[in-house]
């Protein structure tokens, strides 16, 4: 399976669709996919759009559980990599980062009165 890095920079604005849930690796089961470590794999979907295009979703796997995120909050995507993959007639690109964050939203600050 070959890695190609992206580059989050040229992806746009990246919102949360849905927020984090356990990844899992047997519907029949419900077990939860778990890294070499033993650690819980999540997955992220994620909104992109660029320049003016249609939105894309991608699901975004990350090793532990990212905190904080909420659906529509702003993210940043850390060492974002993607995979191309195959099985019998099937295939596609999967999509893992090192970390997922929320990005602090900016409020106004308010403003102070000069007094009269």
């Amino acid at each position: 399976m070959q890695s190609i890095p992206v580059d989050t920079a040229r992806l746009g604005v990246l919102r949360c669709a849905i927020a984090p849930e356990a990844k899992i690796s047997n519907p029949e089961t419900q077990e939860v996919k778990k890294d070499r470590d033993g650690n819980t794999i999540y997955t992220v979907a994620v909104t992109v759009r660029q320049d003016r295009r249609r939105i894309s979703v991608i699901e975004i796997s990350v090793t532990g559980e990212p905190k904080g995120i909420e659906e529509g909050q702003i993210l940043k995507i850390t060492g974002l990599t993607a995979f191309a993959w195959s099985m019998g007639d099937r295939h596609g690109i999967s999509f893992r980062a090192d970390a997922i964050t929320p990005v602090p939203s900016v409020t106004a600050a308010p403003v102070k009165g000069g007094g009269a």
